[in-house]
Formats: C-alpha cells, structure tokens, sequence
C-alpha cells in the first residue's frame, strides 16, 4: 500500500467491544505484514495502553508531567509551533512501541477538557478537522499503512474529529436490541454530516462481538444482522470468550495466549479474517474517493 488507510471504531455507547476490537484488528493487521498505528480518543483511562501492557509506564510520565507533548496538544493552537521548534523527532515521541508488532499513540487525562475546548471554535470545520490534519501533515509522513482511531462511546468534539479524520467507522454491537438502535442513530448522525460538511463518512464494517454462539438466540441475531447490514456486517461473529477478557486485564491481546481455550481461538480466527476484510474495503473505499 501506497497510501495510509483510516478507520475509527465507534458507537455511541460504552461497553461494546471498541478498544478490544481496535487492539485485535490492529495486530492482526500487523501479523499479515501491515505498518500499524492505534491511536486512543477515548479517554483518560488508558485502556488501549493497557491493552498491551504500557499504561503504568505511560501514567509515571503523565504524574510526572514528563508526558508533553501528548495527543490532547495535537488538537490545540500551538501545536505547529511546537511541532516546528522541535522538529520531527516530537512527532515520533508521542508513539509508544509495543511487543505485539503496533504502535500506540496513548491516551491523556488532557483529553476530558478538550471537548469543551474545541466548542470554542466558531468554524465547524476547524473545531471538527484538527486531528484528520494533524494525521495528514505529520503521521501520513511517518509511512504507516493502517491508522486504527479507537473513540470514546459517547458523541463529542473528539468524536466527531476522529470521524473526519477517519472516515470509515468500524461499529462493534453485542447481540442487544439497543446497540443496533444505536448503530442506526449513529449512520444518521453520519448522513446528517455528509449532508452538511461533505466529509464523505461511511460504516465500513460491523462487527457481531461478544456473541454467545452457542444459543439460537445469537444464531437468530445473527440472521437479522446480517440481512439488515448485508454490505457492511463483518465476514465473522466475534464469539464471547473470557480468555480474551483475561488477556486484557493480562496487558495483552489474545494473539499471545500461548494455549488458548476454544472460544479465544476462534475469536483470533474471526479478528485475522475481519482484518483481511477490513483492509479490502479500506483500499476500496480509497479508490472510490480518488
């Protein structure tokens, strides 16, 4: 790939499945060859840092106030000056390396004041296109092939600088009526910014996570999902599994589970063919735009 290719994962609601989705897409972007960068807007926990182990080391810094700059200055005034004066190398400082093949760019407790910060800004399209031209004019120059935006699941500022940055959504929903309610309100919020700001957003993939695949009733959520979004529902149902949960709270993703139970095996299977599927529609969807 020639360009950096761009998804944000997000629904507006907590406890779908974003970051854990966003972790295991991204290695398994990485496994198959691919240049990975996660990025974390969701918040000032940490938890796509703690995902792979590095948010205590990240949060020393942060205490310390050794953590500047940091992903909440890359969305405020100043940031081209400081970016000037300190040449690229600052760019680079902001990413943390990882032993799972991504890099991360963390989250900071900066980032709860920021939303209140951007309403500040008169111009809708600055107050929503600082972090697409951050990613333009010093990640893109950084040579990664996938950027993946983990968001916060409630809709502010950030997110809705995250999705113009992006442009394609990947939405996890669990089998619960009210996540595809919200998958429904979430494409017209996108239809409605289309309409306003031409920022050309689509839902490019939606992923059946955390799904008890052994009862009927999945099997007829399922069903229902797939009919519904037939051009965008993932080639694979993620299934539940507490080995991936207890790789997380571990500070790893179920990639590095040396002997891993049935269900997290079978979620990894689902992660590496939902990436292949994602990165296809990606490149589609790049094509189409130019």
């Amino acid at each position: 790939m020639t360009e950096t290719l761009r998804a944000a994962t997000y629904i507006d609601k907590g406890g779908t499945g974003k970051t854990t989705a966003t972790a295991h897409l991204g290695v398994a972007c990485a496994r198959q060859g691919h240049e990975v960068l996660l990025v974390d807007l969701a918040g000032k926990q940490g938890d796509l840092a703690k995902q792979f182990g590095v948010w205590d080391n990240y949060r020393q810094h942060i205490e310390s106030d050794e953590a500047w700059p940091n992903v909440t200055t890359v969305f405020q005034d100043e940031w081209d000056a400081i970016a000037e004066k300190f040449g690229e190398e600052v760019v680079e400082e902001l990413i943390i390396r990882t032993n799972e093949r991504v890099d991360i760019l963390p989250s900071h407790p900066g980032l709860d004041a920021l939303d209140a910060e951007l309403n500040e800004i008169d111009d809708i399209r600055e107050r929503y296109g600082r972090f697409d031209r951050f990613l333009t004019d010093y990640i893109d120059p950084l040579r990664y092939d996938i950027v993946l935006i983990d968001l916060p699941g409630v809709s502010t500022n950030v997110s809705y600088n995250g999705l113009w940055a992006a442009r394609n959504v990947v939405v996890p929903v669990k089998p619960e009526k009210f996540d595809v309610s919200q998958l429904r309100r979430l494409e017209a919020d996108i239809q409605r910014m289309q309409s306003t700001f031409d920022a050309g957003i689509e839902v490019t993939m939606v992923i059946p996570n955390g799904v008890d695949l052994r009862t009927r009733l999945a099997d007829a959520y399922l069903d229902a999902l797939r009919e519904e979004y037939s051009e965008t529902v993932a080639p694979i149902a993620v299934p539940d599994s507490q080995d991936v949960r207890n790789a997380a709270a571990a500070g790893q993703t179920a990639f590095r589970l040396s002997s891993p139970s049935e269900t997290a095996e079978k979620a990894r299977r689902a992660f590496v063919r939902n990436a292949e599927a994602l990165v296809d529609r990606l490149q589609e969807s790049e094509v189409q735009r130019v």
